[in-house]
């Protein structure tokens, strides 16, 4: 002690003598005018200043922060606080225990119920023990079989880089306790591996085990680190105990030693530096005045090998950085913004061809979120884009066509299969479409499920296309090989009856070649029926308007059907115009459809044609509605076929031939539900534009 206080008094003299010394200096520089002795002042009272007074207050603050802090850690009860820490450790392991047991009894006895131990099981015990350790969070889970050997095995994604050892035979053959399960613990990088042990089925003993399962958790190693300090500080603090008072007074001599020492070196540092950075601080001040100002140019030439020759050769390198990130920056800019032209082009290419695609393209992401609809998509199934996109697939669809929409995407996300074509026909709107589905899984280059994407062509025009064109071969054969012998058999029975009138009085004569004269006649109109179907005579399309049309079309059944309303009506304020139509065949059109209209009704009724002309469109709609009973959803679908009617008699073709003639116009029919009862049709004409000669 005598030689540490002999030494603090001759660092306390030599400290007053340098810093007497260099403040003779510096008033003397200051007479003199020397460039920089005015900041190197200023340097060296904050240095004095922020040396002092710091270091003192701190001094005697420590010192008395030493003394009670000491009186005040062996005042309260630290000893009982390091116990219960120790305790708390011991009830974290047992924890862990605790927890592995309960999950062992209950994976065990899944495993023994299921049977999963079986040889056909292995795939499904597999699956089950990742199913175990992902939902009770376990970091592995394993399964040995009765030779000790491991069957199969799930770690958690942070152990999937660790190489996991197999438990020895000792320890799964080891006796088990009261608890019915053994743990282990083995350090690994990622902390420390507790592993229990179980047995199949659970608590039993060796000689009756199937099985064995191993669950493992992994404590952090920095907890694994705190239970190890815990018990060393514990062992410390029973030495450091007898050690009380010698400990506070070394701590006092060191606070002292230590803190003339700092005052001394910071104090002769502070001169030292208000002497050497003045120059340097004046350059780098005037450097970073001029870089500022933009001036990247600019560079310091001064020569040094400390830490201000290295603020200044920083600072020349940062003016060179700047200059050539500048450069980089101005043509990093200038690929960014024809790289973002690029891509928005593509964006917009690809938006484009998405639209403008007859086919329909719906794509969705992992999630089940429609993400991408195009506008035939949307037309196809009668739905607006803004109204399904960016929402759930299983929020838009019901019933059976959800669980189908789910299985589809279960078998392209397992990887199952990767394109899946599905024809479906659906019901929208109470009319039946006909579609091809085609299904594609989405990955990305690392093969991970990103969606599936899903491309559409509604069939349904081109099957009635079809269908059409089968019917109208079999009318073309039928009228063929029926037509030929009609002509004969007719003329025989009236050469019969001319011949033999007057001889043969019996009336059952007359009434047998009457019959069939009458016979040969429907079966030549059925004949004739089936040759206009075949060989429907093509349009003949003049300027025409459609309201007298319809008032020529009414007139035919007012006075014939006076129980029936007939009505007309033109919507809107814009003028019709005339359109390229064949004058007949629309007039036969409308007078089948009445026809149809009033044989539903069946009595008292209301029949209602109405023409809106849709300038936005440039369509042309008629609409032929009913008050009769109405059609099914079913009929609907196959009500412009051939062969098929609601009525009783007739052979089906009639809506058949106005499908055809609308279609040779370049327009559609559909049928819908009226309001509140009976059926519309709807016919859409497209408005074409006449030539300026043509004279209406």
């Amino acid at each position: 002690m005598f030689i540490l206080i002999n030494i603090n008094v001759l660092l306390l003299v030599l400290l007053l003598f340098l810093v007497f010394r260099n403040l003779v200096k510096l008033l003397y520089d200051r007479r003199r005018r020397v460039m920089g002795a005015k900041l190197r002042t200023r340097l060296v009272v904050a240095f004095i200043a922020l040396t002092l007074l710091p270091t003192t207050v701190l001094f005697f603050f420590s010192i008395s922060f030493i003394a009670t802090s000491i009186n005040f850690w062996f005042n309260v009860p630290v000893e009982q606080a390091l116990q219960n820490s120790l305790d708390v450790a011991r009830r974290v392991y047992d924890r862990v225990e605790t927890d592995n047991r309960f999950f062992l009894e209950r994976v065990s006895y899944q495993i023994h119920a299921n049977k999963l131990l079986a040889e056909r099981n292995r795939r499904a015990l597999s699956r089950y023990i990742q199913v175990v350790q992902r939902e009770f969070n376990l970091d592995a889970v394993e399964i040995y079989g009765r030779d000790l050997q491991r069957l199969t095995f799930a770690l958690a994604p942070r152990l999937e880089n660790q190489h996991l050892r197999v438990l020895a035979r000792e320890s799964l053959a080891k006796d088990t306790p009261l608890s019915h399960v053994n743990s282990f613990t083995e350090f690994i990088p990622n902390g420390e591996l507790i592993r229990t042990v179980g047995t199949v089925p659970f608590g039993v003993g060796l000689a009756e085990s199937e099985a064995f399962i191993v669950l493992a958790v992994v404590l952090p190693s920095q907890l694994s680190s705190d239970m190890e300090s815990i018990s060393r500080g514990f062992e410390e603090y029973q030495q450091i105990k007898l050690l009380k008072k010698p400990i506070q007074v070394t701590y006092v001599i060191t606070l002292s030693i230590v803190a003339l020492l700092v005052v001394f070196c910071a104090v002769w540092f502070g001169f030292y530096l208000a002497k050497s950075i003045t120059v340097p601080i004046m350059e780098l001040a005037e450097g970073t005045r001029r870089v500022a100002d933009g001036d990247l140019g600019f560079s310091i030439n001064l020569a040094a090998d400390d830490e201000i020759g290295s603020l200044v050769e920083s600072f020349n390198k940062m003016t060179r950085d700047l200059r050539t990130s500048r450069e980089q920056l101005e043509l990093s800019a200038r690929m960014l913004k024809q790289q973002n032209v690029e891509i928005e082009e593509r964006r917009q290419y690809m938006e484009v061809v998405l639209n403008n695609v007859s086919t329909g393209v719906i794509s969705v992401d992992a999630e089940g979120v429609v993400s991408t609809v195009n506008e035939s998509a949307g037309k196809m199934l009668n739905l607006r884009v803004e109204d399904i996109r960016n929402r759930n697939y299983q929020s838009l669809l019901q019933g059976r066509y959800r669980e189908l929409a789910a299985d589809i995407m279960r078998q392209l996300s397992d990887g199952s299969c990767g394109i899946l074509e599905l024809p479906l026909r659906i019901n929208l709107h109470g009319r039946q479409r006909s579609l091809l589905i085609n299904f594609a899984a989405l990955r990305n280059d690392a093969g991970e499920h990103m969606g599936a994407v899903m491309v559409f062509d509604d069939l349904t025009e081109l099957e009635k296309a079809q269908r059409m064109a089968a019917w109208r071969e079999v009318a073309r054969r039928i009228a063929h090989e029926v037509k030929n012998p009609l002509t004969p058999i007719s003329l025989s029975a009236q050469r019969l009856r001319r011949k033999y009138a007057d001889r043969i009085e019996d009336s059952v004569f007359d009434e047998c070649t009457r019959m069939i004269i009458d016979h040969v006649e429907l079966i030549r109109n059925l004949v004739n029926e089936f040759s206009a179907f075949a060989r429907f005579p093509a349009a003949n399309p003049t300027p025409c308007h459609l309201p007298p049309i319809v008032e020529e079309t009414i007139a035919l059944y007012k006075e014939g059907h006076e129980e029936i309303s007939f009505e007309s009506r033109l919507s809107g304020d814009l003028p019709l115009p005339p359109l390229l139509l064949d004058r007949q065949q629309i007039k036969q059109a409308l007078i089948n459809l009445v026809d149809n209209a009033i044989t539903a009704i069946k009595g008292r009724g209301r029949i209602e044609i109405r023409i809106v002309y849709r300038e936005s469109a440039d369509r042309m709609r008629i609409e032929v509605s009913d008050s009769g009973p109405g059609i099914s959803d079913e009929d609907k679908s196959r009500l412009f076929e051939p062969n098929f009617s609601t009525k009783k008699s007739g052979m089906g073709l009639g809506l058949t031939i106005v499908n055809t003639i609308i279609s040779d116009h370049g327009g559609i029919i559909t049928v819908t539900d009226n309001a509140p009862h009976g059926a519309k049709f709807i016919i859409e004409l497209p408005v074409r534009p006449l030539p300026k000669t043509t004279a209406l």
